[in-house]
């Protein structure tokens, strides 16, 4: 039976800071005085996450970095024992940042007495499910991009020999037949025939993601109002939906283009501000579907494609873009409001009798 954490009431919340390795972390339990109770290291697997489980409470609170993806093991195993832990933004926890000192002992401290003064820069985390899918759109993304280095190198083999493919498409059904007739040297014909190879088990790979998606779509409401969008599919909005989470977290559509980081930076000073590029600050997933989806709205939507061009006058075409998709953002903050006012009035209409 797997150890899980003590149900024992403590009167006392505890404070916990871990700073994440790949192999071994580091933590520090402090108390609400800021007194260190207990520093220990841990291997950062099974084992070393149950013993770090063992030493916690119901009632403790944790804290570590969003650090590439090795914390995502520790903070799933955290959650399933409903232990309250926060994933603080490291480019907002300056303090670590900052410390002349800079070892896993300070930082796992540091984190531990910012959490105990409320001053951690707090990263969203969506729930497990949304969290998941989120790995179901990234990982059909990594697919796909090999599936493009794929083409380009069949490409790149075939202009070595100034072949000139009769068929619009080289990858469809009669442009793959032509492939496989050519007649090529022998060591370039092993290398095509590999290359084409990895190509069929690629597609069948993303074919077999795409029925995954379609299936986690058809289950939630807040996809289908981003498929309302213009030019937004499935994977797009399944996409966006795994990377914002609830879009009810934002009451204005002008928050949410500034956690997308698709917002112009600003600086200050005095009477004097200077207003920058985009900040890049958010999930670069999202800036990247909603940039794409922008300049499709644009080729196939009257009004989108007018509003473009009137910023495009002004300020040319790498703004403009960014302004359509700001709108797309601003139209499904307004859909899921409208959504929701929906919803109200018919729980609040009295029944009839």
């Amino acid at each position: 039976m797997q150890p899980e954490a003590s149900q024992e009431v403590k009167k006392e919340v505890r404070f916990v800071g871990i700073d994440i390795g790949k192999a071994k972390c580091r933590a520090a339990i402090m108390d609400p005085g800021g007194l260190i109770l207990e520093e220990f290291t841990f291997t950062n697997n099974h084992e070393g996450i149950e013993d770090l489980t063992s030493k916690l409470t119901l009632t403790d609170r944790v804290v570590m970095e969003s650090t590439g993806s090795v914390w995502t093991n520790l903070y799933n195993h955290l959650d399933e024992k409903h232990i309250p832990i926060t994933l603080a933004n490291p480019l907002k926890t300056k303090a670590i940042a900052s410390a002349k000192i800079k070892s896993d002992k300070v930082d796992a401290r540091i984190l531990a007495h910012l959490l105990r003064s409320n001053l951690v820069a707090e990263s969203y985390v969506p729930p497990k499910h949304l969290r998941e899918i989120r790995t179901l759109i990234r990982h059909r993304v990594a697919i796909v991009k090999i599936r493009t280095m794929v083409k380009n190198e069949v490409h790149a083999l075939i202009d070595t020999h100034g072949l000139v493919c009769p068929y619009s498409d080289i990858f469809g059904k009669g442009g793959l037949e032509w492939l496989r007739d050519l007649t090529l040297p022998s060591l370039d014909r092993l290398i095509l025939n590999n290359h084409l190879t990895h190509l069929e088990s690629l597609n069948q790979q993303t074919e077999r993601v795409d029925e995954e998606i379609h299936s986690k779509a058809c289950e939630d409401e807040d996809v289908r109002i981003l498929l309302s969008l213009t030019d937004i599919n499935v994977y797009s909005a399944l996409l966006v939906r795994s990377e914002i989470g609830t879009i009810s977290r934002f009451p204005h559509y002008k928050k949410l283009v500034s956690w997308a980081g698709l917002a112009p930076s600003l600086h200050q000073s005095g009477s004097v501000e200077l207003h920058g590029s985009i900040t890049k600050q958010g999930s670069r997933m999202l800036r990247w579907v909603m940039v794409e989806a922008a300049r499709v709205a644009v080729n196939h939507d009257d009004r989108m494609r007018a509003f473009h061009e009137r910023v495009k006058h002004r300020r040319g075409d790498q703004k403009a873009i960014i302004a359509v998709a700001n709108d797309a953002q601003n139209n499904l903050v307004h859909a899921h409001t409208q959504r929701t006012i929906r919803i109200q009035k018919r729980e609040t209409v009295p029944e009839k009798t």
